[in-house]
């Protein structure tokens, strides 16, 4: 039963997310969720949302279709007595958006299990993660640097 309320959970998540405003806007679409939320897959297609001047996907939906899903995933993952809060961000252009980009996002155990075994009590430390945006075939398109801030509440 826990089992699959947990899944509803995270549907209604990823619902919220497509129709929340500001990630709507983005042109992205988040199309996964796990249930642990260890992983996250977005597709970004391209029309005419996300077309810029010149016919390929805008970097601002590039970026913004990725922007929050790091930080959301750790601050579900370490639960209550951590704050994290997004601090920096570097994006790499490397190929025009000429159709639908996808970015899997994906955050393991092990990498949780350090944060908390890491930090005391009011400590905090910066963690560094990356995704890309890829195409059907893997090629990269875009890729994006993450810096997020985590605190251990006292």
């Amino acid at each position: 039963m826990f089992d699959r309320l947990r899944r509803l959970y995270v549907r209604l998540w990823r619902a919220g997310f497509n129709l929340f405003p500001a990630y709507r806007g983005t042109g992205g679409r988040v199309t996964h969720i796990e249930p642990n939320w260890s992983r996250i897959e977005v597709e970004l297609p391209l029309n005419w949302r996300t077309r810029n001047y010149v016919g390929t996907i805008f970097g601002g939906s590039m970026y913004g279709c990725v922007d929050p899903l790091y930080m959301l995933m750790l601050i579900k993952r370490l639960g209550d007595g951590y704050t994290v809060w997004d601090k920096a961000a570097a994006i790499r252009f490397r190929k025009p958006g000429e159709e639908t980009l996808y970015a899997t996002f994906e955050l393991p155990d092990a990498e949780v299990r350090a944060i908390r075994e890491e930090l005391e009590p009011g400590e905090s430390l910066d963690r560094e993660y990356e995704v890309d945006l890829v195409d059907e075939d893997g090629v990269v398109h875009a890729e994006v640097e993450k810096t997020l801030y985590v605190r251990r509440d006292e």
